[in-house]
């Protein structure tokens, strides 16, 4: 039976969940993801687990925060004067929003506080500092390289 390898197209279902169990994403009852293997379009730990894998097959595996989006980091948390943004700008807890650094560079950051005063946003990504487990379906080896 044919096997994954880097290089190959693949459809995928899967499951994502937190350590403590909550599912953060899942492709179930949706169509399965398509993505080349080594083309680092995914999390590279989820793109090698595939790799000897046959259609049909299933499997668990684990990604520390370290492999996933990196560690959680204070540095990204900053408190913005509600001036620097647009006053037709309807800003909620939770709210994601693109935002510009000093140097132009343009930024996605979650809003996690707003007052009067200020406005704080957090840029870590929102899975930032959690280890990772995925149940991984190869539903389909669509495009092999050979």
């Amino acid at each position: 039976m044919e096997q994954a390898k880097s290089g190959d197209k693949v459809k995928v279902h899967y499951t994502g969940k937190l350590t403590n169990g909550k599912v953060f994403d899942s492709s179930v009852n949706r169509d399965p993801i398509i993505f080349t293997i080594g083309q680092e379009q995914m999390i590279p730990d989820f793109e090698q687990a595939l790799i000897g894998m046959s259609p049909g097959e299933s499997k668990r595996i684990t990604i520390s925060s370290d492999s996933a989006f990196g560690p959680y980091r204070e540095d990204l948390v900053a408190e913005i004067n509600p001036g620097n943004f647009n006053p037709d700008l309807e800003l909620k807890v939770g709210q994601r929003i693109e935002a510009s650094q000093p140097n132009g560079q343009k930024v996605v950051v979650t809003i996690t506080a707003v007052t009067d005063s200020s406005i704080t946003v957090d840029a870590n990504h929102p899975l930032a500092g959690q280890d990772l487990t995925f149940n991984l379906e190869l539903v389909e080896i669509t495009d092999s390289p050979d």
